[in-house]
């Protein structure tokens, strides 16, 4: 693939979809993008108006699937300075989405541009779910190996993004997974070493930035070996300081070196830099770690502060100031409007006691208006529905993630060539799993020539009842193909349901549809395959990996390798071809 030319069709698709955008409603107020001046702007503001730079809201949806008032009043009466979006349906209807809230925002005495933002790991259909691009995971772009198609995703998903009003991604994920039990990161990882893991988030750090787009390295200074899902309580690593430098600070480095604009932070106690603290609250590791230490004079956002790894600890109020303090710049406020309400309230007192200082403030403020002058939020505040729906999603995109997930899917094990199956046999093929099953039969049946029925169980735990049905029918079919999936520790369950199926005597092959780890709870299976597609908390239906998995099962090449070790099993870089 050449993707250098590949990169260059994509961004000129999506300068085509700027170009398309309607003109922006002039304003005396809001200064052009071309010479914008921060500090210049910054002099013209409101304290009100330079607290509410610092918080990015959720939006909230009205009946009509647009942003709501409420929504509207965080815009105009909160004057907060970016938003991620709740979840629009369709490009279409993000484009509208983006245009409104622009709108508002543009109707405001400073008239000052929002940042819009979305969390596209794998592509914008991880926010805007229909008519867009599913790419692989960051697992399986590093099973592929190919920087080319890690630059490819990332340009396919600023194109798109673009098209639809989005400035920033919060992508791609620096966490190197160095706990197969990690219940949050898994396959949103690029893998387990740290040189793997650096230079594609370098790669795609490059080609977002070349893209027009904001990228987000995260989750800083590191996610990947924890045991606790900072969704549900508050995780902490206790590795040392040389294990830290050496492991998991390296793919920030790079991005760093690469010239990202902005860093998430982690909701995690890094003991070997602060004992005491998360890092989205520790000045040891905002100010000392990230800003003196690595160099970094970027945005620092932080992780979604509702999680209970903050606001069960802290709250809102508190953990908003002390994050500011510790060097945040931009709080993510994920509640509701009361909550958006708080954090902006609990920034402004704290400017007028001196709890913050004007001098920090300011800090903040001039890196959040210096991100909008970068990439253009004044010159392009709105964007073509049209040319959003003509951009995402096209042939051509989809054929490019098609062959990515190709390139992504690793036959880990093949005794006696139970795969490919044969398509054109008129064999009837069992699909059996747990979850997306549904999904995955459909792009099987749309290959094989035979027969295609499907069983799902209830739960990601099967009990002996669904097994012994599932047993049922596989004896009525040719060949077995069982998906199963995990997102730390595979349900027993799943493992007991592989093994009622291979004592048919039917070939059966397995494949693993979120981590790669299953194997090695049935280890006797005779086929095996690792898709990487599949995370934890989304659980969102990848056809693209179901379709690249289907095309595997009957014939197509599997190009990847294993990005982790599967203990005991398989190495790191393993991965056999037909």
């Amino acid at each position: 693939m050449n993707g250098g030319r590949t990169i260059t069709s994509i961004v000129a698709i999506a300068a085509l979809g700027l170009a398309l955008a309607p003109p922006a409603r002039a304003r005396a107020q809001a200064p052009p993008g071309r010479g914008c001046d921060p500090g210049a702007i910054l002099t013209r503001m409101t304290d009100a108006e330079k607290v509410g730079q610092l918080v990015m809201a959720v939006t909230e949806d009205g009946p009509d699937g647009m942003p709501s008032e409420r929504t509207r009043r965080a815009v105009q009466e909160l004057k907060i300075g970016s938003v991620i979006t709740s979840e629009p349906r369709t490009p279409g209807l993000a484009a509208r989405y983006a245009n409104r809230l622009q709108r508002w925002a543009q109707d405001t005495p400073s008239g000052l541009p929002l940042l819009v933002s979305g969390d596209f790991e794998f592509g914008t259909t991880h926010n805007v779910r229909e008519g867009t691009t599913p790419l692989p995971n960051a697992m399986g772009l590093g099973a592929a190996r190919d920087p080319a198609r890690a630059r490819a995703a990332a340009a396919v998903t600023a194109a798109e993004a673009r098209a639809m009003g989005f400035h920033w991604n919060y992508a791609p994920v620096a966490d190197v997974n160095t706990n197969p039990a990690n219940p949050i990161i898994g396959v949103r990882s690029f893998g387990e070493r740290a040189d793997l893991a650096g230079g594609l988030v370098e790669t795609q750090v490059r080609a977002y930035r070349r893209a027009g787009m904001i990228a987000t390295p995260k989750h800083f200074p590191g996610h990947g070996d924890t045991e606790t899902d900072s969704h549900l309580g508050l995780p902490s690593v206790t590795y040392d300081r040389a294990t830290l430098d050496r492991v998991h600070l390296p793919p920030f480095r790079r991005a760093i070196a690469a010239g990202a604009d902005a860093i998430m932070t982690a909701h995690v106690v890094v003991k070997a830099v602060d004992p005491d603290l998360p890092a989205t609250l520790s000045p040891k590791v905002l100010t000392g770690l990230l800003r003196r230490d690595l160099g970094f004079d970027g945005v620092i956002v932080t992780d979604a502060m509702d999680m209970d790894a903050i606001d069960a600890n802290w709250g809102t109020r508190e953990a908003t100031v002390m994050a500011v303090r510790a060097g945040a710049d931009v709080i993510m406020s994920t509640g509701d409007h009361a909550a958006h309400a708080q954090a902006v309230d609990a920034l402004a007192g704290a400017l007028r006691d001196g709890t913050l200082t004007r001098e920090r403030v300011d800090a903040s403020v001039r890196r959040v208006l210096a991100l909008k002058c970068r990439y253009r939020a004044f010159d392009h505040r709105y964007v073509s529905p049209a040319a959003a729906e003509r951009i995402s999603g096209n042939p051509a995109f989809l054929r490019q993630a098609l062959s990515a997930g190709i390139a992504a899917t690793t036959l880990v094990r093949n005794e006696d060539r139970v795969l490919p199956f044969d398509p054109g046999s008129g064999a009837r093929t069992l699909v059996a799993g747990v979850v997306q099953t549904g999904e995955f039969a459909n792009e099987v049946a749309a290959l094989a020539r035979g027969p295609v029925t499907t069983w799902q169980a209830a739960t990601t735990d099967p009990t002996d009842a669904e097994i012994a049905e599932a047993v049922r029918r596989a004896r009525s079919a040719d060949r077995v193909l069982v998906a199963t999936f995990s997102s730390g520790t595979l349900p027993a369950g799943q493992a007991r349901l592989v093994r009622a199926l291979q004592a048919t005597g039917r070939p059966v092959a397995a494949v693993a549809t979120g981590l790669p780890y299953d194997i090695a709870s049935y280890p006797s299976v005779r086929a095996y395959l690792a898709t990487y597609g599949t995370t934890a908390r989304t659980q969102r239906v990848d056809l693209t990996m179901h379709r690249a998995a289907a095309r595997v099962v009957f014939g197509a090449q599997p190009g990847g390798r294993l990005p982790v070790t599967i203990k005991g099993l398989y190495p790191y870089g393993h991965g056999l071809r037909y």
